[in-house]
């Protein structure tokens, strides 16, 4: 399998104690649902009174969690959360219907609250179908057993090909009382832009109404989740939950306008992007992140289909991976966005370098320079257009050779 590949050279150094979050604890398992010998499953129990908020899969085929999770949402309350791995659950028809039921039934006898109280994600093969009879007895065996951490058990047991655990903390101050975030993700292919391009699951002890937590988790995917794109392919599971357990002791919030929520909304914004960038990082066979920055457009929208078009191309992306500064798949990709720009006022740059000004190549150019950048894991391309002041940042990674043989060989 994928999974036992080796770890990302991009992965983080180190990674972050993440602290306990009053009100969440949780538990990991084997079920045997795909995987031999690791962990499948986790069940976490959050406090009464936890509100929450979802963003998930703009795919019109979506998977059964997926349409159990939307029909649960408009309730704004949740107590617990059952992730697996191996299966995704999705294009299983009424069995996957059938499947997501039980799981609920099983979840909530578990947890003890109702069905509609649990909010379920599952991830990995399409098309298999997913016997919930598995979480039989595993589920009430990890209630027994849930804790307040180690939060890294929780992140791995949601991997698939992915290659390393994603986890990421933050807190901030409201009414002067401190309160903590923290997320877990997981994420390596078919990863494009649609929300929520994976599944990320964020939790919090402050107390924070369901609506504000949804108008949050909404901006704050826009500007980290929305960003990032690996090969181009949306998902049929992509899911962000975030839980709010209300247990930090501060006035409760219940407008999205109240200022007291200003540092809380950065350090959510920030455990966002530090996930999604992580996500990035795993990217199937990456060896090199890329973050692609479109300037000058005639309007922000415009600059983001740009920066998606050049994020997404397979060219690109190659030219990347073999450390070639090869500006000319970057003027196809901006051509080809179908969004205004003129050749000749076209800037690109690698790094600090520039490449190309006024539509041709820079005069002071140079490829030894160019070359010696390129050999970075961090690559930073800018097109300025001239046009406007729309502005738009993506972050992707190169596309290589272990990519194809992750995904030519992912179901055998």
């Amino acid at each position: 399998m994928a999974h036992d590949a080796p770890v990302s050279p991009l992965a983080p150094k180190k990674t972050p104690a993440m602290p306990a979050i009053a009100g969440v604890t949780f538990a990991t398992a084997e079920a045997g649902i795909r995987y031999k010998g690791r962990t499948d499953v986790l069940l976490v129990l959050l406090a009464e009174g936890t509100t929450v908020g979802g963003v998930f899969t703009t795919s019109r085929c979506p998977s059964a969690a997926v349409d159990w999770c939307r029909q649960q949402l408009p309730g704004g309350r949740a107590r617990a959360l059952v992730v697996n791995s191996g299966n995704a659950n999705a294009f299983t028809g009424r069995k996957g219907q059938e499947a997501v039921d039980l799981t609920g039934r099983i979840a909530a006898k578990a947890a003890g609250c109702k069905p509609s109280e649990i909010f379920i994600a599952s991830t990995g093969v399409i098309g298999e179908p997913l016997d919930a009879r598995k979480f039989e007895g595993v589920l009430a065996d990890c209630a027994k057993r849930a804790a307040t951490g180690p939060w890294i058990e929780a992140a791995r047991a949601i991997m698939t090909t992915d290659t390393f655990p994603k986890v990421a903390t933050g807190t901030a101050l409201i009414d002067g009382v401190t309160v903590t975030i923290g997320g877990i993700a997981k994420g390596a292919g078919m990863i494009a832009p649609d929300m929520a391009t994976m599944l990320s699951f964020v939790f919090t002890d402050a107390p924070i109404a369901a609506p504000v937590l949804q108008a949050l988790l909404k901006t704050g995917t826009d500007r980290s989740f929305n960003c990032v794109t690996v090969d181009g392919d949306t998902s049929t599971s992509d899911t962000l939950l975030a839980f709010a357990t209300g247990q930090a002791k501060c006035k409760p919030i219940t407008d999205v306008k109240d200022p007291r929520l200003s540092a809380f909304k950065r350090v959510l914004n920030r455990v966002l992007t530090d996930l999604a960038q992580q996500v990035a990082k795993d990217g199937e066979g990456a060896r090199k992140f890329v973050e692609v920055r479109v300037e000058g457009a005639k309007s922000a929208k415009s600059a983001r289909r740009i920066a998606k078009s050049i994020a997404n191309s397979p060219l690109v992306k190659t030219a990347v991976a073999g450390e070639d500064a090869n500006w000319g798949r970057i003027v196809m990709a901006v051509g080809k966005a179908g969004e205004p720009a003129e050749r000749d006022r076209l800037a690109i740059s690698f790094g600090d370098i520039r490449v190309a000004v006024d539509g041709e190549r820079d005069p002071a150019y140079s490829e030894e320079a160019t070359s010696a950048y390129m050999k970075r894991d961090h690559i930073k391309i800018t097109v300025s257009l001239g046009l406007g002041r729309g502005s738009a940042t993506m972050w992707t990674c190169d596309l290589t050779k272990a990519y194809v043989e992750i995904n030519g060989d992912y179901r055998s």
